[in-house]
């Protein structure tokens, strides 16, 4: 089979701990074919994509993670499955490839669904489960803001569109750098951003589950460097065996309709003492880190799983993925 990948630029792909690697890799090892898809290489012509790639061979080899072989257009016939790795920011770019992508033959998965990744967005979307979430404010107005912080004490403060850690902080009642620190994050009161209420048990790291098909394929905790609060890996936070809880259990039933509904299949959820943070649909990661502490191969059963989607979705068939 062929599978393209629609994912960051190759030479950035850190082979010891990316997700993508591991995903092209485990590919190969079953005989797929696997294909990189060059930027700006999508095109549409009377309903029909193309796409211009680079069929590539991942190799755990530091110096030289990819064998390039020749560059070749792909016609939508041609392929199998398409993989949307990108890294956020969900842009522009980014947007206009999920509307490309929501042209694709309907036998063709999408891993995952452009659909569900424009409807999920992985900050705002888990506020809808209010019983699973922290006290939660998404908004601008400066007033709102103040109280929100002034009711709960300690609050987290962090931009709806953030990602890798970035412009996350902690705010305490009565810091001097509150107001500063609103305004700075919501860039002067004109974007809307997120507030929740601080979890103490963020001191000992969030767990990052893995979703595949609505069931948990494996969990992490990330703890936070010493000189830091944040517990994301971008920000310095190291992987930490885990178990996946009754309370874990229970989010991730009440998530499952809703993502398999989405064709969300492989997503990472953020937990932090029993409460959901975010819902990652873009390009979920962690399966290295939790592959590294619990000795398995996930990215095996996540390439079972798509073939298995191929295989049941065939000619002519409807079901979303």
């Amino acid at each position: 089979m062929k599978f393209v990948f629609l994912m960051d630029p190759i030479h950035t792909i850190n082979m010891e701990k990316d997700t993508s690697f591991i995903l092209m890799l485990g590919a190969c090892r079953k005989g797929h074919e696997v294909y990189y898809l060059l930027d700006g290489g999508m095109t549409q012509v009377a309903g029909e994509l193309s796409f211009a790639v680079q069929r590539v061979i991942p190799q755990q080899v530091s110096a030289k993670p990819f064998i390039i072989q020749e560059s070749l257009s792909l016609r939508e016939k041609d392929v199998d499955a398409v993989f949307i790795r990108t890294d956020p920011p969900f842009d522009l770019p980014y947007l206009v490839h999920t509307w490309l992508l929501d042209r694709l033959a309907d036998r063709i998965p999408v891993i995952n669904h452009p659909a569900g990744i424009r409807t999920v967005n992985e900050k705002i979307w888990a506020s809808r489960f209010t019983s699973l979430v922290p006290p939660t404010l998404i908004g601008r107005n400066r007033g709102d803001l103040a109280a929100f912080v002034r009711e709960h004490k300690t609050v987290i403060a962090k931009p709806t569109d953030g990602y890798g850690g970035q412009s996350i902080f902690r705010l305490s009642e009565g810091d001097l750098n509150i107001n500063v620190i609103l305004e700075t994050v919501s860039q002067g009161f004109s974007k809307d951003i997120i507030l929740q209420k601080y979890i103490p048990e963020a001191s000992e790291g969030d767990k990052r589950i893995l979703l595949l098909d609505g069931e948990p394929l494996g969990a992490v905790l990330r703890v936070h460097a010493a000189d830091d609060h944040r517990n994301n890996f971008f920000s310095g936070g190291k992987p930490v065996a885990t178990q996946i809880t009754q309370r874990d259990r229970e989010i991730i039933s009440a998530l499952k309709p809703e993502l398999q509904k989405l064709g969300l299949w492989f997503v990472g959820i953020d937990i932090l003492g029993g409460y959901l943070i975010e819902v990652n649909v873009t390009s979920p990661t962690c399966l290295q880190e939790i592959n590294a502490l619990t000795g398995q191969s996930l990215e095996d059963r996540v390439i079972d799983f798509v073939e298995n989607l191929i295989e049941k979705k065939g000619p002519g068939s409807k079901i979303r993925a």
